[in-house]
């Protein structure tokens, strides 16, 4: 069944009905060729989920008739933030979907000083974010999420490390790291009940010595990967999995 995110003013329980709006309108009627009385299944970005039969199609809006309402039981309790350098042509747009689909709640893209990737204005910054929002929203509709994470606007290095102060671990990727690995890491930590976690990935030539060294004055934790080294595109896939495996969300045991 095809899904789509809607704002839950859209949502009227009252007279049970739905109003979608927007370029999902053209999609639905045009590339979909959905008629009336064909279901969707629609989310209004706080977890609850909504199966819709369309009664109305125009041309501003689609209406559909609530046919059932239930609560999404899909969002991990663990709340993780990753931290990503900004890397070179798509790579971006492949982690920032790879991981949604994993279950990461917020993507702060941030420029390093190895960062390749230079943004000419902030018109330019904010129509690459939009762009990577939208295949946030696609990813998210793709792995049944309960809501869409923020891409957040690119920042620098040290106003990242001010912005994860609200998390309750941090961890930082680190090639040059051999004893702290991120399994007995995360297993030391297990008694503390953390579940905001902020995961830092750098660029393709990795992050400096002197990133590294103020990372850990900011109670950053670097752990290794083991002995291969990880493409900037691979490894916050690979700590988010492990992450979410060993707090028990995917496919091991809850806490």
């Amino acid at each position: 069944m095809n899904r789509f995110f809607i704002s839950p003013i859209d949502i009227d329980l009252e007279n049970k009905d739905i109003k979608i709006t927007g370029e999902d309108v053209k999609h639905i009627s045009k590339v979909l060729r959905l008629t009336t009385e064909d279901l969707v299944e629609v989310c209004d970005g706080e977890k609850h989920e909504y199966i819709g039969k369309i009664k109305n199609i125009s041309k501003e809006y689609i209406l559909l008739d609530i046919v059932e309402k239930r609560e999404i039981q899909r969002e991990s309790s663990i709340e993780i933030s990753l931290y990503q350098s900004i890397p070179k042509g798509a790579k971006m747009e492949f982690i920032i979907q790879k991981t949604i689909e994993l279950g990461v709640k917020n993507i702060i893209p941030v420029s390093t000083e190895r960062s390749i990737v230079q943004f000419k204005n902030n018109k330019d910054r904010e129509k690459k974010v939009d762009r990577w929002q939208k295949i946030a929203e696609e990813a998210a509709k793709q792995s049944k999420r309960g809501v869409i994470p923020k891409i957040h606007m690119p920042i620098s290095f040290k106003d990242a490390l001010n912005h994860s102060k609200s998390n309750q671990l941090n961890i930082i990727a680190y090639e040059k790291e051999k004893s702290n690995g991120i399994r007995d890491l995360i297993n030391k930590e297990k008694n503390n009940n953390i579940n905001k976690i902020g995961i830092w990935i750098g660029p393709e030539g990795g992050f400096s010595g002197e990133e590294i060294s103020l990372a850990t004055t900011e109670n950053l934790q670097p752990i290794t990967l083991g002995p291969r080294i990880l493409r900037t595109e691979t490894a916050g896939l690979a700590v988010s999995t492990i992450i979410m495996y060993e707090l028990g969300d995917l496919g091991g045991l809850s806490l």
